[in-house]
């Protein structure tokens, strides 16, 4: 069994291997995602002309801007092996489940440094100091989790659609939305330094497990 979870992880680490390396060549996606969140974030600070905005209407906000911006690059997941045809050469050469976690993890590390690149910005631009700037770390990480694992999924699920890109975002915004409310009380309490529940955490945990196992079970359906 030990054998079978290390040959498991090696054919993970492969497949994010692999992506990222496509990636490295083809930068055009990530490049759309920063472009987006970028365009976003400056829009939306010129738009209030300097004037206060509430933390809570930032925190929203910061989140639409992660969002949209993950949606202009989450749905393209599967579309290299769908174009060349070679998703069944690679359900030969990796188990079905290693091909979804190595998917997810790699559109993960993409969120990561979507949100790395976005959130100073974000925070210069509005002026935001962040009081608890921990609690902003662990729920955006909690909140992007959650938000790989609805979108691998959903991207499995529309790689044929021929109207993917209006599609994708309307499919994945529910699933994640659970995720996004008690992530925007979170993250107006980081900014604010407020006192907040524990039990918020707790919510965004439990969907990112429910979204992960959920997307564990139906991918071997697709």
């Amino acid at each position: 069994m030990t054998k079978s979870f290390g040959s498991r992880c090696e054919q993970i680490a492969a497949i994010v291997r692999k992506d990222f390396l496509i990636g490295l060549r083809r930068r055009a996606t990530f490049a759309a995602m920063m472009m987006f969140a970028l365009t976003a974030v400056a829009s939306l600070s010129l738009s209030t002309g300097g004037s206060f905005v509430e933390p809570k209407i930032l925190s929203a906000m910061l989140w639409v801007v992660i969002f949209f911006a993950a949606s202009a690059g989450i749905s393209g997941t599967f579309d290299d092996e769908a174009q060349a045809c070679t998703l069944p050469t690679l359900k030969l050469y990796a188990a079905a489940q290693a091909i979804l976690f190595g998917k997810m993890a790699g559109v993960l590390l993409s969120l990561i440094a979507l949100t790395t690149f976005i959130l100073p910005i974000f925070l210069i631009l509005f002026d935001v100091a962040v009081e608890n700037f921990f609690l902003l770390t662990t729920t955006l990480l909690a909140g992007l989790v959650g938000l790989s694992a609805a979108g691998t999924l959903t991207a499995a699920l529309t790689t044929s659609a021929t109207v993917k890109g209006g599609l994708f975002p309307i499919l994945l915004f529910p699933v994640t939305l659970p995720i996004f409310l008690p992530a925007i009380a979170l993250t107006e309490a980081a900014f604010t330094g407020a006192a907040f529940e524990a039990s918020a955490l707790v919510v965004i945990a439990a969907f990112d497990a429910i979204l992960i196992l959920a997307s564990s079970i139906l991918y071997d359906y697709l």
